[in-house]
This record gives structure tokens, sequence and C-alpha cells, in this order.
């Protein structure tokens, strides 16, 4: 039975990231909390221990049931942690959010035309844009 795992590995056993160097670069750069505090990749973690990842756009606030050191399927890999209720909550809001601002103001389902891509250049130029922004 294993009693602590390094905090990387167990991010990578636990699909939270799809590699371990990822999760490595995760954890340095801040973007992983253990029991509140910023930690180095190498950090033990141990059952009940809780973290905080942010991932993209999605955070995570979970609490560690289980151990692992080799990655497994995904569905026992579910089994690993627990996420607390008002994390749920926030992520299915903050999805939500998205999906709602995605929907208003919606792609265009096709390319401009040449006619519709001349009035395009005119009125970056007219405007002052450059070409290419960036």
């Amino acid at each position: 039975m294993i009693d602590s795992v390094r905090l990387d590995k167990w991010l990578w056993a636990a699909r939270f990231f799809k590699t371990r160097s990822l999760a490595s670069e995760a954890v340095s750069g801040g973007k992983v909390h253990l029991n509140g505090q910023r930690v180095k990749p190498g950090h033990v973690v141990k059952t009940g221990d809780s973290l905080s990842v942010q991932r993209a756009l999605e955070h995570f606030d979970i609490e560690v049931v289980g151990l692992n050191e080799k990655r497994r399927p995904a569905k026992e890999a579910v089994l690993l942690y627990i996420e607390t209720q008002t994390s749920k909550q926030k992520r299915h809001q903050a999805e939500e959010n998205r999906r709602l601002v995605a929907s208003s103001c919606p792609m265009p389902q096709r390319r401009p035309n040449k006619h519709e891509r001349q009035h395009i250049i005119r009125f970056k130029k007219i405007s002052g844009l450059k070409k290419y922004p960036g």
C-alpha cells in the first residue's frame, strides 16, 4: 500500500494533465496549491490533502482519497479524488456563462466573399487599422 506520492505523479495518474511534464509545469507555475500552499512538483501528497487545480478555464477544488503512481483508466482515476460541491457548481456556472457568450455572438457561417473583403479593407484603411492586427 502506498502512503505518499509525488504531486506531479498524482496529478498525472488522476488524469488532470496529459503528461507528467505538463503536471510539473502547472505545479511550478502556481496553478496547483496543496492545502492552500504553493508547492513544488516533488512535494508529497497523502490521502486527506486538499488540492486546488487550475487547468485552462477550469478550476477544481478536490480532496485526495486515493493514491496511485501509475496512470490507470479514467474510470479508476476518478476514484482518486472527490470534488467539492461548490467547485462543481462554480465550474458548471462558468461553463454556462461561456456557452451564453458564445451563443450571443455567433461565428459567421462562411468566409467573406470578394465584395465583402473589399468593404472590410476599405473600412480598415478609413479607421486606421493595420491590415493584420498583432
